[in-house]
Formats: structure tokens, sequence, C-alpha cells
């Protein structure tokens, strides 16, 4: 058979190597000038592909059980085989799988290569106009050509990718696909603090919990960064998902932030601090244990002088310290947008596709993967994880009927 893939994302690739393994004549249409470019940015350009612990609990979707039939032990099993098989050595730290050599073009190369092995065909500059479905053939336009194929795989990726209006999203429309309303995920968090110019560049291990409408959400624990907008950092990230479905619901988004999640007992352990740095004064007294801008925020929040000293505050004032310390609340008013996301929330509705294959319920020959469908993971492989197995799984079921 005569296959496309729109795409040489990570789904686009595995989905074009296992289709040509069937034997069939595989096309990649994309529509930058290289191939398998996104790739190449992932993992701070290591490449954190897969991670030990893929288990549901780090996916969202609008149809959660999707994400279940997906990602089966069977399943994850054969994508770890798949890059076994096209020379991919992994080191694994903290769970986190990379290519041994810690550069993401080792993952683009090698994809590269057995796409090639297997005669797949490439063209770059090739943004896709339109698809059309005709008895039982497909009609692609791209750049003034058009290409007659059997069977379609739209692995277009998302808008963190491109920044603008993917086109994936609006040829799935037109196939008969829902779209459900596409956000920033794996992105900043934006209050309107005035205090966010002067705690700027400071970082701190936190614990950081989401509430939406006052209701625990989430909790997520590691570095914080502290900006002139507001949050960033990886438990961030992994927060931003929620924040941003939330948001466009018109639901109110705090945060809370623990900055001293180590000292469980922070009462008893101020006073002992006391009687070790006698009369020195608030902004001394915290440096050490939190950022000093933080500390200066901290003291102002509160309604203190820096030149106040531990012992001389009374019960409540030591309390809203030690409260702003532990539960420091902030109120998020939005993300950042796209262009700073590394994922996004919504896409494709996957009510709509087959689990078992990734093929389109609504249209017959249309196959479906990657990031455009609407799921979204955590930071740590997740969504390139979910790419390999969509990718794989589609590839795998072109040729059935």
């Amino acid at each position: 058979m005569e296959i496309a893939v729109i795409g040489s994302g990570a789904s686009g690739l595995v989905s074009a190597i296992e289709s040509a393994k069937l034997g069939n004549n595989v096309t990649v249409l994309e529509r930058l000038n290289d191939f398998g470019k996104k790739i190449l940015v992932t993992g701070n350009g290591k490449c954190n592909y897969w991670n030990e612990d893929f288990s549901n609990k780090h996916f969202y979707s609008s149809n959660y059980s999707f994400i279940k039939e997906v990602n089966t032990e069977e399943n994850r099993k054969a994508v770890l085989k798949f890059f076994k098989n096209i020379g991919i050595v992994p080191t694994i730290k903290n769970g986190y799988y990379y290519p041994m050599s810690k550069e993401a073009s080792s993952i683009r190369n090698a994809l590269l290569e057995k796409a090639k092995d297997n005669n797949v065909k490439f063209i770059n500059d090739a943004n896709v106009n339109t698809i059309n479905k005709i008895d039982n053939k497909f009609y692609i336009k791209y750049k003034n050509k058009k290409l007659v194929v059997d069977k379609v795989i739209i692995a277009t990726g998302s808008k963190s990718y491109y920044k603008e209006d993917a086109i994936g999203y609006s040829l799935c429309k037109k196939l008969g696909h829902n779209i459900i309303k596409v956000m920033p995920s794996l992105v900043q968090l934006v209050g309107d603090e005035p205090f966010f110019k002067e705690w700027k560049g400071g970082r701190n291990n936190s614990v950081v919990s989401i509430l939406v409408d006052n209701k625990k959400i989430k909790e997520e624990t590691g570095e914080i960064m502290l900006t002139d907008y507001g949050v960033s950092g990886i438990c961030i990230f992994n927060l931003s998902g929620i924040a941003s479905r939330a948001l466009n619901e018109n639901k109110k988004v705090e945060i809370n932030i623990n900055f001293i999640p180590e000292i469980k007992d922070a009462n008893s352990f101020f006073d002992k601090r006391e009687t070790i740095l006698k009369n020195r004064s608030l902004d001394e007294f915290l440096e050490g244990i939190i950022n000093y801008k933080l500390a200066n925020i901290i003291i102002k929040r509160c309604h203190l002088s820096k030149s106040n000293t531990w012992s001389n505050l009374n019960k409540q004032e030591k309390n809203n310290i030690i409260e702003n310390l532990t539960n420091f609340k902030l109120n998020i008013k939005s993300t950042e947008d796209f262009s700073k996301s590394q994922v996004c929330t919504g896409g494709v509705d996957t009510s709509e596709i087959n689990s078992k294959t990734m093929e389109s319920k609504k249209c017959k020959g249309l196959f479906i993967v990657g990031e455009i469908l609407d799921v979204d993971g955590d930071c740590g492989g997740y969504n390139l994880g979910f790419a390999w197995l969509s990718g794989l799984l589609a590839g795998r079921s072109v040729n059935s009927d």
C-alpha cells in the first residue's frame, strides 16, 4: 500500500518505520526544512525518551480510559524493544532514560537511519494544505503538488512547537474529528504580585500544591524558580496543565508553596536556631534557610521590619512567618503562552480513536498519533513515551482491515 505520514517528529518517524517494515511504500511529508527537529530539543538536547515509572498517573486526558488502553505492559515492552533494535543503548538516571551518548541527535539519527533502511521516502518543506478522501483513496495537496495514497497517518505535533495553529488540528477537523480546546501545558505560571521583580532569580527546593476553587488537586516536589512574572521549574510545569484547564473554565487557581519541606517542626526549629543566632536581624536569621530575596519578601508580607529579632516577635508574628514559609499562597491568573510551552493539553478527541490501532473511528484509513491527540504527560519522558507508543501502534496496524 501507499502510506503517507504527515510530520516527522517522534510519533511520525516510528509509525513510518513500522509501516514500511510491513512492505508498504511510505512517504513522510514534513513542513520544516529538516526531519525530526523537535526531538533534538527534548531533554535540553539530551532526549529523556522514557521513564522507569511509566504509570498512568503521569498522564492527562478528557478520556482517561484511552490512556489506560494504550499504555499497557505489552505496549511498553514493545517500545523498549523497538529502541534496542534501532541501536539505542539507554543510560538511566533517577528513572529517566537517556541515550548513552546523552545527545538527542543519537535518537533522531537512529530513527532516520532505520527509516532509510526500510526505504521510507522523505519530502521536506511540504506544508500540507488539504487531505480529501474520495472513495478509498486519500488525496493530499502540498506546495502545489498532489499525493494519492491508501492510508494516512497524521503526526503533526501541536501548537507548542510551531507556535502557530498547527495544521494537524484543521486537517483532523475537516476529516470529521472533534478538537478539544488546545491550551499550553508544561509551561510557566503567571501571577500579578507586585513583589515578583524583587524575587526574580531566586531558586528553592519546595513542595508545591495546586488548588482549584480552593480544593487541592495535586502536589509536586522539586526546585521552583522565582521569576518576574510568577514561577517556573519542573514541579510547576507538572501542575500547569491543571491550571490551563481550570483557568479556561474561569475557576480560581492558586498554588501553595512550602519553601522549607525539610523542616518538620518549624516552631521548634526556629526557637533552637534563635539560641545559636541570638539577636540576629530577621533577614539574617532567615538567610541560609531560604534565598535572601524571598526572606525579605516574606518579612514585608508579614508587615515586619527586617531589623526585628526572632525573640522579639510575639506568637502571632512568628506564626505568620512560619505560615508564609510553609504555605505561601500565590494566585495564578494565566500560564505563559504556546511559544513557551513544551506540550499542549487538549487536541483530537480520543473517544474517536481506536486505542488498539490509533485508527480514526470517523474516517477509515486515517490514523492519528502523538501530541495532536488529547493526551499530555508530566515532565520525565512521558510525552515522548506516548508518541512512541501511539506511533508504534499505528505503524503496525496500517495493513489491518
